[in-house]
């Protein structure tokens, strides 16, 4: 069962510096968008290399019928971020969780502005001076799927060679219904910090890496 999304637009711009933005041909307007991998394809081939989203990504709301929204612009911000798009987002933590939900959330970009705990200003500090591209992501190989894990300072490395764990993300990816999910696949998914749950909803943390920081020396 995957509910209806509902609407998310963001403004795009051409270029990630504050002052090209407002040379004329900059601005790319306001785009809606459906928060799934091609939709963040499509931005890139458009020529969207700074985007800004239109509403705070709230983990603290008890609005069952807002958490849909949550998801989808949690797992735009984490598409946006493989491609190496500038996100400008606000982020509200959980004030249960607040203190160790950053730091679960530290692989995407770090937000403009995040509320919800003590020591915001340290904390968003701390997460945009260690923050770097491929902190945590997955990849799909012949009979595999590998997550690899560097948000808490070494490197932890997943390999699942079943293939109930690569159907268990494709579910996840786009936010799903917790009960969508195997309970088992599920549990051990969030033991590692792997899936956020918002609500009823469960979404996929890791991101693929499509746009790397530099080309490769070999093949």
């Amino acid at each position: 069962m995957t509910a209806t999304a509902p609407s998310v637009t963001v403004r795009a711009w051409r270029d990630l510096d504050p002052q090209a933005r407002d040379l004329p041909g900059m601005s790319l307007g306001t785009i809606p968008v459906t928060p799934r991998a091609p939709q963040v394809d499509q931005l890139w081939d458009l020529g969207v290399r700074h985007a800004e989203l239109d509403a705070v990504v709230d983990l603290s709301s008890d609005d069952a019928a807002a958490h849909r929204g949550v998801v989808d612009r949690l797992c735009l911000v984490r598409d946006l971020t493989a491609r190496a798009v500038s996100v400008d987002w606000d982020l509200r933590l959980s004030p249960q969780e607040s203190t160790h939900q950053w730091k679960v959330l530290s692989h995407l970009q770090p937000p403009r502005t995040l509320t919800g705990l003590d020591g915001a200003e340290e904390a968003l500090h701390a997460w945009r001076t260690r923050h770097y591209l491929c902190k945590l992501v997955w990849r799909q190989g012949p009979g595999f799927v590998q997550i690899r894990d560097r948000r808490w300072g070494d490197l932890r490395r997943f390999t699942a060679e079943e293939p109930r764990y690569s159907e268990a993300i494709a579910l996840l990816s786009p936010g799903t219904h917790h009960s969508d999910v195997p309970a088992d696949v599920l549990e051990e998914f969030t033991a590692e910090h792997l899936v956020l749950r918002v609500g009823d909803l469960a979404c996929w943390l890791p991101y693929r890496v499509s746009r790397w920081l530099q080309e490769a020396m070999a093949v």
